[in-house]
């Protein structure tokens, strides 16, 4: 039978990094794995022949020696047979990032932590600002009440599983090797169900809508996490339930804008109000509060009211109110207003403030 090129099982160049070997080998191995591919014969040699091509190319004297001579490889250097063959790296990948366990010592179907959930929550602007309980109801995989989650029938309990002797994997002689295998009667847990629990059908976990009620601190903003510790998805085999993050989305302020922990408000003034000065009303989140403009006041002048903002999460420090006042340019005139504002210009004209003669003697200056 004619054996494919390493290089070609693994689906890299033969100039690839090994960070590019333990990519495409990752991919592979997950894929036709034999847990993930039970009976399959198919899938069961494509494994092997992803194995062993991991195995020698990873090792950078055995890759020296395959790129030389293939798989004509001279004696020793570990491409046929027990000589060398060298599973350790493959192992450790497989343990590190698919938590198969070894791969030669056989992969037991160990209590697995559930998976985590993400719940995506909207409040209010007010509900951000104040904190706020809300209640929500989330689907998920629960243990089963019926049986506890021993996928048992209640009144009985699993057995020992007979094919392995309750060991979860089984031995197979593959030519120089005894590879130890997750057995296939039990998959791997060591025990056997005779009489499934009619709630769960065996699985020991059931679907549910789980209500909760969740406490929205003070000062929450777009994209907070809130975790829920071991209310996500149960786990496998006893294994613990994952955790609930809860992501928060605020809705907008028809006034406000917010800017970390401040607030910002714009605030629109009539000209008058800005060149005599006046006393206005302005918003904040605890009601109206009087603000002072002084005389002379430029259109988009900030005036800052402390302590008028959003709270710190988890503190009692808040941060500001930002009022910007805008002049508000009327856009129809009675025919008095237009002669007053006429006669203003004139005398403005007359006697230009300090700021516009600087600016048009510059203008001179520059263009004559």
């Amino acid at each position: 039978m004619t054996r494919r090129d390493y290089y070609e099982v693994l689906g890299v160049q033969r100039g690839g990094t090994l960070d590019d070997l333990k990519k495409a080998y990752r991919k592979l191995a997950l894929e036709y794995h034999p847990d993930r591919n039970p009976g399959s014969k198919d899938a069961e040699d494509r494994f092997k022949e992803v194995n062993e091509a991991y195995s020698v190319l990873s090792d950078a004297q055995r890759r020296e020696q395959y790129d030389l001579y293939g798989h004509a490889a001279p004696a020793g250097q570990g491409f046929e047979g027990s000589g060398g063959f060298g599973f350790g790296g493959v192992e450790d990948i497989l343990n590190d990032f698919f938590g198969f366990g070894s791969v030669f010592g056989g992969f037991r179907d160990r209590p697995r932590r559930g998976p985590d959930l993400r719940y995506n929550l909207t409040v209010t602007f007010e509900e951000a600002v104040f904190g706020a309980e809300k209640d929500i109801v989330v689907p998920r995989t629960g243990s089963c009440g019926e049986c506890t989650g021993t996928g048992a029938k209640k009144g009985t309990r699993p057995e020992r599983c007979a094919a392995c002797n309750g060991r979860g994997q089984v031995t197979v002689q593959q030519g120089f090797f005894s590879l130890s295998r997750t057995c296939g009667r039990c998959r791997g847990t060591g025990e056997v169900i005779k009489e499934h629990c009619p709630s769960c059908a065996g699985s020991g976990t059931v679907r549910e809508k789980r209500p909760l009620k969740i406490k929205i601190p003070p000062g929450v903003d777009n994209e907070t996490r809130l975790k829920l510790r071991g209310e996500g998805e149960a786990g496998r085999g006893s294994g613990p339930a994952g955790d609930l993050y809860v992501v928060v989305t605020v809705e907008d302020h028809p006034f406000f804008a917010r800017n970390g922990q401040d607030l910002i408000c714009e605030v629109p003034i009539t000209f008058s109000q800005a060149a005599l000065g006046s006393e206005i009303e302005v918003p904040t989140l605890a009601g109206r509060k009087k603000l002072s403009i002084p005389q002379g006041t430029p259109s988009a002048r900030e005036f800052v009211l402390r302590g008028e903002g959003v709270t710190v999460i988890n503190s009692h420090r808040r941060g500001n109110l930002v009022v910007r006042v805008v002049i508000d340019v009327p856009k129809k005139l009675t025919k008095r207003q237009k002669e007053l504002l006429a006669e203003f210009q004139q005398t403005a004209e007359d006697s230009p403030s300090p700021a516009s003669r600087s600016f048009f003697e510059k203008v001179k200056e520059i263009f004559g």
